[in-house]
């Protein structure tokens, strides 16, 4: 029996929900979540809970919020006046914007609040502070082949 460890190559399929049932994510039936365990490209819980695992083999892990998105972070949520967005920009709370900074990166942000002159904006992941239960099914363990060094021919 394979088991998936550091550096393998996994396929999962999982549902993620919230502990009041919500379903926040979840993947395709014929579109398994591809990575590289070790590479951090999932949260680190959720790769915690992959170690281990064969092929075929099922689980529900319940992740705290700091091995997911961890703590909100104050110094992201800023007052702005409502002047500086535009009239023509529908708000609501709960909504998302996209902002483009001074350098042209593209920051996704979420209305927390609106009064008639500001609007609290939030830019923290909207699952911070969230503890996430996912149910997890192991597709395929690709083990990691370390790669011999190839001598050089005469």
């Amino acid at each position: 029996m394979i088991r998936a460890a550091k550096q393998d190559t996994v396929k999962v399929h999982y549902k993620g929900t919230l502990s009041d049932g919500t379903v926040f994510d979840e993947s395709p039936e014929d579109r398994p979540l591809h990575f590289i365990i070790g590479r951090q490209e999932v949260i680190p819980g959720f790769e915690e809970a992959v170690m281990g695992m064969s092929q075929d083999e099922s689980k529900t892990v319940t992740i705290p919020c700091d091995k997911a998105y961890g703590q909100t972070k104050p110094e992201l949520i800023e007052q702005i006046d409502r002047s500086l967005i535009g009239d023509e920009v529908e708000l609501q709370v709960g909504g998302q914007l996209q902002i483009t900074n001074a350098d042209g990166s593209v920051l996704a942000v979420m209305v927390r609040e609106i009064t008639e002159d500001q609007v609290t904006l939030d830019a923290n992941h909207p699952l911070a502070d969230k503890e996430l239960i996912f149910e997890i099914r192991m597709v395929d363990v690709d083990k990691y082949k370390k790669q011999e060094p190839q001598m050089m021919g005469s």
